[in-house]
């Protein structure tokens, strides 16, 4: 029977939470890590203990009771008084888990017995989590680097764009904001896992493996009390625009206000960086990775289909697509499961695509079992090796027959980025996942697998027409001379090589399309078409200009260009493809604070924000927001806004401040910068 509390705890929290690199989690509880002693001092009223005629038994409770047993069995829990510390009025104990136990709330009870009778007292909780600093645990990670930049750090970069033209949009993970431990902790306990088999659940929890597959299956809303519920197309009324978040800890905060509803609204790299909030709190060291060209592999054939009109229009006639980038996690774990040869780095990717074992999760999928290619292992693997490594068949169709095939090996997974370890660069991690044979060799003919693989979906509504024989052909590129910022003109070249003995008589057409990250492009918004004529080994260089007048009126924001070009030979009917994407970038805005950017917590600073208009037209209705504050205005070509605020720090750390630049005349055209702040103590 519990008895009323006649002792009191104090928790030792500051020296706790120092020993166990736990500062700042948690005002509400102690949070400390599994395999690592921490000491509790009981305070006992009215001589309430007699510590030679009474035992003093420790009780922890996750779910199950587990008796805190003697220091010799490393995989139980267990408790050392020290002489010194032992006496009637107060008791200072160590206490340790094993590094095997399971993450979350436990309960601490004090048991008064004797052979005849037994007082039980409800102490309070504290927080168990896992321990990349202990050499037993399966997170753990070696390196002082490793664990100040995957574990310690608050703050990231998201890497977006295209291989052409990438951007780092900072991210603030939040894991010191006050609740943020909290919310997390909640994630487990509403996770359909927990709620169907609570027992199981808690003996599961002390593994890695099983905690990522929950949590990334809870970042997204798809079939569970989850995180985020994901848009890509259409308007966010009702919502936030993915692109309007900078940090976790607003997510988590509002799913935990409205009683776990989805937060709307994510996409790719907003899923992902909640997830390596969620895991660097729990103590599993995470980043944040970025693919450029992934694959969505749909029917698992390691193939994607492009298809082109024979004018250069890309058509949206494919279930496979392309993302000009896609964003996951890769979290760091030890692989009993599948022994070591696959431990370290894990792609996890909470973005709903596919489901595995039967819910909306990817991984944790070792990132050498992609680079050898592995495929058969678990999870996911050989979704995870098509992002990154499948081939791209281009088709050519006209009046309904493909016409022309292009094989493309090397476009997917052509970069793979994350933030460099105590730096703002990029780590290229593209050889981790691609072996070097897989750089250099095909490890399949792409075209017979192709038309054995992919064609009967193909077949509904495309014939295949055979051409004259040809002579030896043509090679045909593309390229932007510069990639441009809005209000530039966008210069492409289109090389084309007459590898024949013959001279050719071409028709080229060029096509451009407006797309989104994720999806096929829109209607066209430029073309263009010509006859050239080409001798016998020669090369011939063409340029194009599309001025921002032709296509500012049709950008949205976020927006990427695609250009290609068709060439076809008018005597054999042999046409060729060439194609590009790249984002155009968006008028930056300017960020400085007086003094530097490290500044003093509680201490009002001064920042200056402006903005130039490179567009060509006057800009009517111009905003400038800072930190929600706003500022209305009449903007010509060329000239300066300014605005001038005042911040305040309220707690140590690196953190965000964000500035939005719009305007009325195209409402979707936002210009959004960041700038870090590292705020210090005196």
């Amino acid at each position: 029977m519990i008895q009323p509390t006649h002792t009191l705890v104090n928790f030792e929290a500051e020296e706790n939470h120092t020993s166990h690199e736990t500062l700042g989690l948690s005002k509400k509880h102690l949070v400390v890590r599994r395999g690592k002693p921490f000491s509790v001092t009981l305070l006992f009223y009215n001589n309430w203990w007699n510590g030679y005629t009474e035992n003093l038994v420790l009780e922890v409770s996750l779910g199950m009771e587990d008796r805190i047993q003697s220091p010799s069995d490393p995989h139980c829990w267990s408790a050392k008084v020290y002489p010194r510390d032992m006496h009637t009025q107060s008791v200072t104990i160590n206490i340790c888990s094993p590094v095997l136990s399971s993450v979350g709330v436990y309960c601490l009870w004090v048991h008064i017995q004797t052979a005849q009778n037994r007082r039980t007292y409800a102490l309070g909780d504290f927080v168990l989590l896992c321990n990349p600093w202990h050499k037993d645990d399966p997170v753990y990670i070696p390196l002082d680097a490793h664990i100040e930049e995957y574990i310690k750090s608050d703050y990231g970069l998201v890497y977006m764009g295209t291989p052409l033209n990438i951007s780092g949009k900072p991210w603030s993970f939040g894991q010191y904001e006050p609740g943020v431990l909290e919310a997390c902790l909640k994630l487990l306990q509403v996770s359909p896992e927990h709620l169907s088999d609570k027992q199981n659940d808690y003996i599961q929890r002390a593994n890695p493996v099983y905690l990522s597959r929950v949590i990334c299956a809870m970042v997204n809303s798809n079939d569970d009390l989850g995180i985020l519920e994901g848009k890509w197309h259409g308007n966010y009324k009702g919502g936030i625009k993915p692109t309007d978040w900078s940090g976790s800890a607003d997510i988590l905060h509002r799913w935990v206000s409205s009683n776990c509803k989805p937060v709307r609204y994510g996409q790719c790299w907003v899923y992902a960086s909640v997830l390596c909030t969620v895991m660097r709190v729990l103590g599993i060291p995470s980043r944040v990775v970025t693919v450029f060209n992934a694959a969505h592999d749909g029917d698992g054939s390691v193939k994607i289909e492009e298809i082109y009109s024979s004018t250069g229009e890309k058509l949206n006639l494919s279930k496979d697509s392309i993302w000009n980038f896609h964003v996951w996690v890769e979290c760091w774990m030890r692989r009993p499961d599948l022994g070591p040869g696959f431990d370290g780095w894990q792609v996890v990717d909470p973005t709903p695509q596919e489901k595995s074992a039967g819910k909306f999760c990817c991984g944790p999928c070792p990132v050498v079992a992609i680079q050898q290619r592995c495929l058969h292992v678990p999870y996911d693997s050989s979704f995870v090796y098509a992002s990154v490594d499948a081939d791209i068949i281009r088709l050519i169709v006209h009046d309904g027959l493909v016409v022309q095939r292009v094989v493309d090996t090397e476009s997917v997974g052509q970069l793979i980025y994350t933030k460099g370890i105590g730096s703002d660069r990029p780590n290229n991690l593209t050889q981790t996942y691609k072996s070097k044979t897989m750089l250099n060799n095909l490890l399949f003919d792409p075209v017979a697998s192709f038309m054995t693989n992919s064609l009967p979906r193909l077949q509904h509504f495309l014939s295949f027409s055979s051409p004259e024989k040809m002579l030896p052909g043509l090679e045909v590129s593309l390229h932007t001379e510069k990639i441009p910022s809005v209000g530039d003109n966008i210069i492409m070249c289109v090389t084309v090589t007459n590898c024949s003995n013959t001279d050719r008589i071409l028709m080229e057409h060029v096509n451009a399309q407006l797309k989104e990250y994720n999806c096929s492009p829109q209607e066209s918004f430029w073309r263009t078409k010509k006859e050239v004529h080409i001798q016998q080994g020669k090369v011939l260089t063409l340029h194009h200009t599309i001025s921002p007048s032709e296509y500012e009126s049709y950008l949205g924001a976020d927006d990427i260009v695609n250009v290609a070009v068709v060439i076809e030979d008018l005597r054999t009917k042999e046409r060729f493809l060439a194609a590009q994407e790249f984002s155009i970038s968006s008028p930056p805005i300017s960020i400085e604070i007086e003094g530097g950017d490290s500044i003093q917590m509680k201490e009002e600073h001064t920042v200056h924000v402006s903005f130039i208009n490179t567009f060509s037209t006057a800009l009517n209705g111009a905003m400038l927001t800072v930190e929600g504050f706003g500022l209305l205005d009449f903007l010509q070509p060329g000239d300066k806004i300014e605005k001038k605020v005042s911040i305040m720090a309220t707690s140590p750390g690196t953190k965000l401040l964000k500035a939005t630049f719009s305007h009325s005349n195209s409402p979707s055209i936002v210009s959004r910068s960041f700038h870090k702040v590292s705020v210090i103590t005196k």
